[in-house]
């Protein structure tokens, strides 16, 4: 029974390959981050292909956590400005500009992981 079709063309051909139980693990743990099989991860590394590793959802969930704490930050930096009638507004401004930069900075390598993955 052949499985996937690559190139119009069935994956109906087997071939058997010795290694030792570290190389097959190592192998197993690089198929299982880039989401593919061990089959379909040799034949990309064999013949070229390009091989990207899976998001990781957890980090993409922490990534938007941080994103949360960096903007409740921004709220309580303008809640000092409000609260001391501008007394640290050199220092708020300045704070809230280090806060814009940094949540831009996150926005811009969550942008690109998602760019990455489409990519693929």
């Amino acid at each position: 029974m052949p499985f996937e079709k690559k190139d119009s063309e069935p994956l109906n051909a087997r071939i058997t390959v010795r290694l030792s139980e570290r190389e097959r693990e190592r192998l197993s743990e690089d198929a299982n981050l880039a989401g593919l099989t061990l089959s379909e991860l040799l034949r990309r590394r064999y013949f070229g292909r390009p091989i990207a590793a899976n998001i990781d959802r957890a980090v993409i969930k922490e990534l938007m956590h941080v994103r949360a704490v960096i903007n409740r930050a921004g709220g309580l930096v303008k809640h000092v400005h409000l609260e001391s009638s501008g007394a640290y507004s050199v220092q708020t401004a300045g704070v809230l500009q280090q806060l814009k930069s940094t949540l831009g900075a996150v926005r811009d390598y969550m942008e690109a992981l998602v760019r990455d993955r489409k990519e693929d």
